[in-house]
C-alpha cells in the first residue's frame, strides 16, 4: 500500500483470467498500490471469481497469481522483475479482509443516515463523493463491491477537495460565506457507532456486494430507472 504519488498503481484491471494489466500515477514502473488501485483490483477479484463472495482468495480460480506468503495467501499484482525495488507487490487476504471491513463500514453509513432521516436511496437527488476517492474512483467498481449504493445514471457527482474548493467560494462570494453559515446551523452530528443499527447494517455489508444481492441488481436492469 502507499499514498497517491508518482509510481502508485491507480488502475487495475485482470486479462485472460488472472494476468495483471495496470496503469501507475505518472507512468512509472510500479512501487506500491493505492486506494483506487486496490478497489478496482478488488472488483476486477470478484468479478473474475478469483474472490468468492465471502471475501476469500480461491486458489483454483487464480493458481498463477495467487501465493503463499509469510502473510498467509496473497494475490500478485505486480512481479518484482517489473517494480522500481526489485520487490513483488502483493495484496495479502488480511489486506482484503480490511478492504472488505472498509467498504462495508461506508455504506453501512449511508444506510443508517438513510433510514434515520426516513428516506430510501431512491429518493436522493444526488451522491456527492469527495477528497481522494472524489478524484479518481471507479464509480461503477464502487457499486460492484457494495461500497456505494447503485443509484440513476447522473445521480452520483465526484467533487476532489471539496473544503479547499468550499474555502474558495466563500472567500470570492459572500453569498457563498452566506449559505456555508445556513447549512452549518441546518447541520446534525450523528454518531453512527450509537446506532444498533450501524452494526447490523456493517455485518450485512460485510460481503460482495451484499448479503442481500438484491439490492444491487446488474447495471443492465439499473439502467434508466429513475
Amino acid at each position: 500500500g502507499t499514498r497517491a504519488r508518482a509510481g502508485a498503481i491507480e488502475r487495475v484491471d485482470l486479462v485472460d483470467g488472472d494476468g495483471v494489466a495496470y496503469s501507475t500515477i505518472g507512468g512509472e514502473r510500479p512501487s506500491g498500490i493505492c486506494g483506487s488501485g486496490l478497489l478496482d483490483l478488488l472488483a476486477e477479484l470478484f468479478r473474475t471469481g478469483i474472490l468468492g463472495r465471502d471475501g476469500r482468495l480461491n486458489a483454483k480460480r487464480g493458481k498463477q497469481r495467487i501465493r503463499e506468503t509469510e502473510d498467509g495467501p496473497a494475490f500478485l499484482v505486480a512481479g518484482a522483475e517489473e517494480t522500481s525495488d526489485g520487490r513483488g507487490i502483493f495484496v495479502t487476504q488480511a489486506d482484503i479482509d480490511n478492504l472488505i471491513r472498509a467498504k462495508a463500514a461506508v455504506y453501512a453509513g449511508i444506510s443508517v443516515l438513510l433510514k434515520a432521516v426516513d428516506q430510501r436511496r431512491e429518493e436522493l437527488s444526488g451522491l456527492f463523493v469527495s477528497g481522494g476517492f472524489g478524484s479518481y474512483l471507479n464509480l461503477s467498481r464502487a457499486v460492484r463491491i457494495g461500497m456505494l449504493p447503485p443509484l440513476p445514471e447522473g445521480k452520483t457527482h465526484f467533487i476532489g477537495n471539496g473544503s479547499i474548493r468550499g474555502a474558495g467560494m466563500m472567500l470570492r462570494s459572500r453569498a457563498a460565506m452566506d449559505r456555508a453559515d445556513e447549512i452549518a446551523r441546518m447541520m446534525t452530528y450523528f454518531e453512527l457507532s450509537a446506532d444498533n443499527r450501524f452494526m447490523e447494517e456493517f455485518t450485512s455489508a460485510s460481503f460482495l456486494p451484499h448479503t442481500d444481492i438484491d439490492l444491487f441488481p446488474p447495471p443492465e436492469e439499473r439502467k434508466g430507472k429513475r
